[in-house]
């Protein structure tokens, strides 16, 4: 069966329930999403979770009557006229929007929706489905519109798979990022610091300094340079680029002294700058330029959540300057590059995606058909399986988006590769070929981790927040039986520090079980206790956060197996 026309008809089934408990409920719209469906509704009284229950109680007697879902085609005045005498002012809008003579309506019942279909059969093929949450969504997106609600379910062809995702999404539930960022002492995003803008706690800051500290090793073996860019430029610099006519909305821009400037959204302009700083031979390239960029994006207040979409983050960003005969080769390193990295944070499996040319766009079409070209060829050489998303490249050029998926299986994005021919026109950037003569180089712009604020969000519910030891911003909790062994806790703190490892040291006059389950909930990967035996022996007794009690060795053994475990980055 096919599960978009499944769920379409179970928002309908959805619609009808809803109109027929409340009558003055007004109906957005309703399509199938990738894990379900929604059906968004104008309603006086909020929606609550009690509500729930009692629609999809409806929605089972309405699917029992096993009614046919039949479509009509109707004139469009007809249509308007249908709509307006059942008071739903939001269809009528989207019907006089349309240019065709006729329009598609579908009825099963007594119900009747605007909507181009396909639907099931009938309406008893939709026995498997679960409501699972309300949520607030401007009517068309749009935040100048009236806010409506949005009840999101699911369905599927058996209740084996349905109880399966059901499962899942507690799962996610468990692991949500915001929670354990909460709960492990990480980050907050708080509306007095402002929306889309991470606070750091300690444990936090760590975990990203040990991700950009790692990713920034990675580029220098790879050969790449590091640059430093400013956080804000000159509106000329944007307007150069093309960003002040496509991404203004996007920027936060203001006036210092008269003369205007943007904070960056993207670091791409002070890297051309760079490049453009010598005369370049075409020896020299491919020239690869590396930052950890913080930039800042005005995102709409309805699409911030968590780390994961942001107004404030830091990207690897890099872009590649290279000989249009090097630009395939460059990106197959990346490609590589992207799948090395994923393999050590613990992700083995990932989708590709190519982004077209959209509607509006800078550039000659020749140009970016070479571009689309270049990254098509890559992948084919790596026998990579891709899939094609028309007109949703970058305005300047188009794009691979490589998505991994977590231990639930749940896709991310991630790294990015766009190649560019526009940018380095527009910027006016040369090399001197084997001729003598100039010529123009393109521009490979490319991520790995993407934002590592969206990065280290994921790896939260990767792991659900039991980081292992090499990315644990804490290794080891030094748990002291009692206050007599202080000093001896403290001498081995030490020691661990000494050698490197990341250690607190937990010495509050409380009972040892309570320290060891504080360690426990804060998810530290070892434990070592120390008590009078301990300290005469000159050993620690180890707890492992996945293995138990490994039972009294001496500090050194335990030194050089948590060395082995973190050379390893398992």
């Amino acid at each position: 069966m096919d599960l978009e026309r499944l769920r379409h008809s179970a928002s309908h089934i959805m619609a009808d329930a809803v109109k027929q408990l409340y009558p003055g409920v007004k109906l957005g719209i309703g399509p199938a999403i990738e894990d379900g469906f929604y059906y968004d509704f104008e309603r006086d009284e909020p929606f609550v979770p009690e509500d729930l229950a009692r629609i999809e109680e409806k929605m089972r007697q309405i699917a029992s009557k096993n009614d046919s879902f039949t479509q009509e085609m109707i004139k469009k005045e007809e249509a308007t006229r249908l709509f307006e005498k059942a008071g739903e002012k939001y269809k009528v809008e989207l019907i006089k929007e349309l240019e065709a003579e006729e329009v598609s309506v579908y009825r099963h019942g007594d119900f009747v929706d605007f909507c181009r279909g396909p639907h099931v059969k009938s309406t008893g093929e939709v026995k498997s489905f679960k409501l699972l949450s309300i949520a607030g969504a401007y009517w068309r997106g749009n935040e100048n519109n009236p806010m409506l609600q949005r009840i999101y379910g699911t369905a599927f062809e058996t209740k084996k798979e349905l109880d399966e995702y059901l499962k899942l999404v507690e799962e996610s539930k468990k692991r949500d990022h915001r929670k354990l960022g909460k709960a492990l002492k990480l980050f907050t995003i708080q509306d007095n610091i402002g929306a889309g803008l991470v606070l750091y706690y300690p444990k936090g800051a760590m975990l990203k300094a040990i991700i950009e500290d790692f990713i920034k090793g990675e580029h220098l073996k790879r050969g790449y340079e590091l640059v430093r860019t400013p956080h804000i430029l000159k509106s000329d610099i944007w307007i150069q680029s093309g960003h002040y006519e496509y991404y203004k909305e996007n920027m936060y821009i203001f006036k210092i002294e008269g003369k205007e400037f943007a904070i960056k959204p993207m670091n791409c302009p002070g890297h051309m700058l760079t490049y453009k700083s010598s005369v370049r031979s075409y020896r020299e390239l491919p020239i690869r330029y590396f930052e950890l960029g913080d930039v800042y994006r005005h995102e709409k207040s309805g699409v911030l959540h968590g780390l994961l979409r942001v107004r404030g983050f830091t990207q690897d960003d890099a872009h590649i300057f290279c000989l249009r005969e090097q630009a395939e080769d460059e990106i197959i390193k990346v490609i590589d590059f992207v799948k090395d990295t994923m393999d050590v944070f613990g992700f083995k499996d990932f989708g590709v995606e190519i982004s077209t040319r959209p509607p509006k766009f800078i550039g000659k079409p020749e140009d970016w058909k070479e571009a689309e070209s270049a990254l098509v060829n890559s992948l084919k050489r790596k026998k990579l399986k891709f899939s094609i998303n028309e007109g949703e490249g970058a305005f300047y050029g188009p794009k691979i988006d490589i998505k991994i998926k977590d231990a639930l299986k749940r896709p991310w994005q991630c790294a990015t590769i766009q190649c560019d021919f526009v940018l380095p026109e527009r910027f006016d950037l040369t090399y001197i070929g084997k001729d003598g003569k100039e010529h123009r180089p393109i521009m490979l712009h490319r991520v790995i981790l993407g934002s590592i604020e969206r990065f280290i969000g994921t790896l939260i519910e990767h792991y659900a927040g039991e980081f292992p030891l090499w990315l644990s911003p804490v290794q080891v909790a030094v748990i002291p039986i009692s206050k007599n062994q202080n000093s001896y806790a403290e001498a081995i703190k030490e020691k661990c520090l000494e050698n490197g490892l990341r250690a607190g040291l937990n010495k509050r006059d409380e009972k040892m079980q309570k320290k060891i389950r504080e360690a426990e909930m804060e998810k530290t990967p070892y434990m070592l206790i120390v008590g009078g035996k301990e300290e005469k022996s000159g050993t620690v007794s180890v707890r492992s956060k996945k293995k138990g009690d490994l039972g009294s060795i001496k500090i050194e053994a335990f030194l050089k197996q948590a060395k082995e475990e973190i050379e390893k980055k398992q």
